[in-house]
Order: C-alpha cells, then structure tokens, then sequence
C-alpha cells in the first residue's frame, strides 16, 4: 500500500498540471479522487440547480464501494494515460 499510496499522491500533484481535459474526464479524475481518500459518497445530494456540485457528486456516488486501494491505482493509471497525451 505505501507504494501505491506515493504513487498516488505523486499523481494527484502532476494532475494539476493536465490541460485540456474534457468534463468527462475530470469528473471521472475526481470521483476516484474522493473515493481514495474519503470512501464512499454519504454526503446529502446537492440542490438540483447547483450543476456543477450535482455533478460532482454524481461522479462520486458512481465510484461507491470501489476499495480505496483500487481508487488510487485507477485514479494514477488515468493520470498517466493523460500525461501520454501531452
């Protein structure tokens, strides 16, 4: 886990650098993010209106009881896979 869990951390610094990611993307990017450090979703949905907080949620919710291990391994791989694109 320690090396999965530096190469996660590693990762989430060099994501900030990615440019010209589609919205898919990202939300994607951001639920493994909050499923690897927070768990599972069991914050209140936002208002409908607020689109961007429903969509993020959203993104979340949809990566409920994947093992925080498992998020972090995911979240790196597509990271990487961006940085290729680069």
């Amino acid at each position: 886990m320690d090396k999965i869990h530096a190469e996660f951390l590693r990762k989430c610094k060099e994501a900030k650098k990615l440019t010209n990611l589609k919205n898919e993307e990202m939300l994607l990017l951001y639920g493994y993010y909050k499923q690897a450090t927070i768990g599972n979703n069991t914050t209140s949905k936002p208002n409908f209106f607020n689109f961007k907080e429903t969509a993020k949620w959203n993104a979340w919710k949809k990566k409920e009881d994947v093992e925080k291990i498992d998020a972090m391994k995911l979240y790196s791989d597509l990271v990487k896979k961006h940085q290729k694109k680069l």
